[in-house]
């Protein structure tokens, strides 16, 4: 699904990143430390990847003309959100290498693309239908069955776009999302949700970080706790999966897989996203190696080391508000490992930074970052 290396893309090469939000800085750390020289395409001046970057390219997402210009000053383009324009990016191949490819965002950037794909390399998702009308609605309701969730099948996240039904009457929230395609899916009844970043080496080695849980708010992520404290055998199923999807994609780059842990203790893949994750970076301070450098060693060619997690740790999101509350306390917790993502402004529910702990100790590390009560 991508284009194969003939050599590796070795510092001090250029790497162009379409999107300058927080997962966009973390890429250009990562990157800068090794001596890659990194552009960013965003349509906000001085967006958080900008302020560490080397230069921006101020555009909309879906600029051809500046896509291309990126790619013309980059030996190697990467993105870091699933709603990237394929056709443009097609384009800029042109110019510059694209190892992720646009395959990758075509089934991810889509619901029902991704079920389908999963489904039909027999891994285990909730049972879903297509939805385009009402017609069809009603038809995937008798399919599918009631509890469910009407999601629209692109553009969604943190909730967005989502409407719950309870049964077969179909609510206004429900009929507002029909504007636009969707997919029906079984809500699942499950234990809690757990969550595995996996990459792969241009030499074909996948490699697999540990298996987190993770605590919402309002469908935000809120807490991320590494490793996740359920059964051996449910890490072990996890990791067989996330090898599974890494080969049958043909990935390059870091994938985040999305778990429910069903009452049995079996799993299904609730959701992918082909970049870095909200709840992998607690992998910044508690791995030999961060989901953000192995996302860059995985697109310029570079061997991944195996990772090892040196502590267990917890991850809290600083959400709206909570970043000034963090500031505040930051003289009161040595502990913690504070990161601002310099957005311009504070915003409700929007995701300002976050903070992590390392602690053998997961009830401390929980209590440690429990002062944290701006956004609720």
């Amino acid at each position: 699904m991508n284009a194969s290396f003939k050599q590796p893309i070795l510092p001090p090469a250029t790497i162009g990143i379409v999107g300058g939000g927080q997962l966009g800085q973390m890429m250009t750390l990562s990157a800068k430390a090794m001596g890659y020289q990194v552009g960013v395409l965003d349509p906000t001046s001085k967006a958080p990847a900008a302020q560490v970057a080397d230069f921006q390219i101020v555009a909309a997402y879906d600029d051809e003309a500046a896509l291309l210009d990126l790619a013309r000053r980059s030996d190697v383009l990467t993105y870091e959100f699933e709603n990237v324009d394929e056709t443009a990016l097609k384009a800029a191949q042109a110019y510059a290498q694209l190892p992720q490819g646009t395959e990758l965002l075509h089934i991810t950037g889509d619901r029902l693309n991704e079920k389908q794909f999963l489904h039909d390399h027999g891994i285990p998702v909730t049972l879903f239908a297509p939805v385009n009308d009402r017609q069809s609605l009603n038809y995937a309701l008798n399919r599918v069955g009631t509890p469910a969730i009407l999601k629209t099948a692109a553009g969604g996240y943190d909730g967005h776009g989502q409407a719950d039904l309870a049964s077969t009457t179909i609510t206004p929230e429900a009929e507002a999302l029909l504007a636009h395609p969707c997919i029906l899916e079984a809500r699942q009844e499950f234990q809690t949700e757990v969550s595995m970043m996996v990459t792969r080496s241009a030499a074909d080695v996948v490699t697999t970080f540990p298996l987190v849980e993770n605590q919402h708010q309002h469908h935000i992520l809120h807490t991320t706790i590494a490793p996740a404290n359920v059964q051996a055998s449910v890490h072990a199923a996890a990791r067989k999966i996330a090898v599974s999807i890494a080969e049958a994609l043909e990935l390059r780059g870091v994938l985040g897989i999305e778990f429910f842990v069903l009452p049995d203790d079996t799993l299904i893949v609730n959701e992918l996203a082909p970049r870095p994750h909200n709840s992998g970076h607690y992998t910044i301070e508690a791995c030999n190696i961060s989901q953000f450098e192995a996302h860059i060693r995985s697109i310029c060619g570079l061997p991944i080391p195996a990772v090892v997690q040196t502590s267990p740790t917890v991850m809290r999101n600083l959400l709206g508000d909570d970043l000034t509350l963090a500031r505040q306390q930051l003289i009161n917790h040595p502990e913690w490992h504070f990161h601002d993502y310099g957005k311009a402004a504070i915003k409700s529910q929007r995701k300002m930074g976050h903070v992590t702990v390392l602690n053998h100790n997961i009830d401390a590390a929980l209590a440690s970052v429990s002062i944290l009560k701006g956004e609720q």
